[in-house]
């Protein structure tokens, strides 16, 4: 683990015991507000640098650490599952209830405006949260999500499956797949696809071609060049049409 270098370069305290990376656009603003969960291996420089898109295209991005200054190697899968196994859906969709908070605190992010975008990991809890925190969301991206509707309940890490709570979910719902991902086949995607609009809800199911899963991760070897920038535009976009 690389738990201590790593911490240090967490910028903001959000709430007792939560610490996080933030990153601000230039200007007075008022922003919206966006919140980006990481993948399963801590505040990396990948997250930072997903923070600094979304600042550059004019959200205050706030990642929150749910690992308390833990990275894991991107080498070390094992390790990574593990850590995600020993984590709770409730103390997690309690951190980022955090984050909203302390977006209300910030004179420079804008009231009802409120995103959250996370990464495998992250975007099961990006699509969790939009159902738990309904009143509090007005947008919510979700990349590679696992285990949102895996066809099995519990999971493999023993956890119910968010996709049976969407009828409380009210912001409208971006998901991003990779066409290649093996670990989310398409019966996944459809599994999802026929709930929400049998629920009647607002979302956009985009499939990448020629991509697996973690395609946007710059540090990983299935980084995907030619289509992450039309990915990260479809996104930032859909995230500007809800917050304004």
């Amino acid at each position: 683990m690389q738990g201590s270098a790593m911490h240090k370069q967490n910028n903001t305290q959000i709430a007792a015991g939560l610490e996080g990376y933030v990153e601000r656009p230039t200007g007075t603003g008022p922003f919206p507000g966006v919140v980006v969960i990481m993948e399963a291996y801590g505040i990396t420089a990948h997250i930072q640098n997903a923070c600094k898109r979304l600042a550059e295209a004019g959200f205050v991005a706030l990642a929150p650490d749910h690992f308390h200054g833990e990275v894991v190697p991107y080498t070390d899968g094992a390790a990574a599952m593990a850590k995600v196994a020993a984590l709770k859906d409730d103390q997690l969709v309690k951190e980022v209830g955090e984050c909203l908070a302390w977006f209300d605190e910030q004179s420079d992010v804008k009231r009802d405006a409120r995103g959250i975008i996370g990464f495998c990991m992250g975007g099961r809890l990006a699509f969790l949260s939009n159902c738990r925190l309904p009143t509090r969301l007005q947008a919510a991206v979700s990349f590679y999500g696992g285990a949102i509707a895996p066809g099995v309940d519990p999971d493999r890490f023993g956890r119910t499956p968010p996709i049976g709570e969407a009828a409380t979910m009210q912001a409208p719902m971006f998901l991003g797949y990779g066409a290649d991902d093996q670990g989310i086949p398409g019966d996944e995607h459809a599994r999802i696809a026929k709930t929400l609009t049998e629920l009647k809800k607002r979302y956009t199911l985009a499939v990448y071609p020629g991509t697996g899963h973690a395609f946007l991760c710059e540090e990983r070897a299935a980084y995907a060049p030619a289509v992450a920038p039309w990915a990260w535009r479809e996104s930032i976009d859909f995230l500007k049409a809800n917050l304004g």
